[in-house]
């Protein structure tokens, strides 16, 4: 049986939320807050919401870079060990971000996840580096973005879990997916109703703990401690 998991990246396997990170960086906060704010309202569209945030903070590369570093340095506690048994098992292991890819490849590499697996918005910089848009194709720039992918996972295999911390993480469950809502980091207790299975602690061991057979469990309990 051919099984994806799929993970999200800001309050999942990280404990920061990256676009919080690059606006306090670049002095933006109290303009970009209200964004955000706005699109989970739903009195602003995502998409509309991404790219006026990204204007207002206009990230350069040497900032997507020390923002990837700043994912690995704050990474959540078991995820290496975690991705690592999951693997050992076959589960085919993706990243699913809203987040900016450059930045979270340099965290799934750091997890032992294939660049292909890898499932974000990929930024735009001219030739010095400097800011020059973002992939408006991406469906994760948009509402119902992460069922859009989860999707095209799931044409490729038999099943699908998605792990994450917030409400565009429970699309996944409209397009098929079972949904293990993470509140390790940030506990929403929207999350918590709706997803099918929810970890308080925060240690993403639990997620291997919920999804493998006793049997399996046994197998990867070296890898895990």
């Amino acid at each position: 049986m051919n099984r994806a998991i799929l993970f999200d990246c800001d309050s999942t396997l990280s404990t920061i939320e990256g676009i919080d990170v690059l606006a306090e960086q670049a002095g933006v906060v109290d303009q970009v807050v209200p964004l955000t704010t706005a699109a989970m309202d739903g009195r602003l569209k995502l998409e509309d919401a991404y790219a006026a945030r990204l204007d207002l903070i206009r990230p350069d590369a040497a900032a997507i870079e020390a923002l990837g570093q700043r994912y690995i340095d704050t990474r959540v506690a078991g995820a290496c060990k975690a991705v690592a048994a999951l693997r050992a098992l076959g589960w085919q292991v993706h990243v699913v971000s809203g987040g900016i890819r450059q930045a979270v490849l340099a965290l799934a590499r750091h997890l032992g996840v294939p660049d292909e697996r890898v499932h974000a918005v990929d930024l735009l910089f001219d030739d010095a580096g400097a800011y020059a848009g973002f992939n408006r194709s991406s469906p994760l720039a948009r509402s119902g973005g992460k069922a859009e992918v989860c999707r095209a996972v799931l044409g490729e295999v038999d099943s699908v879990v998605m792990v994450g911390d917030g409400i565009t993480d429970l699309e996944a469950g409209d397009a098929g997916a079972t949904v293990i809502g993470f509140g390790g980091v940030v506990r929403r207790d929207i999350v918590a109703r709706r997803a099918h299975h929810f970890i308080d602690r925060a240690d993403l061991r639990e997620v291997v703990r919920l999804v493998a057979t006793p049997e399996e469990f046994d197998r990867v309990d070296l890898l895990l401690r």
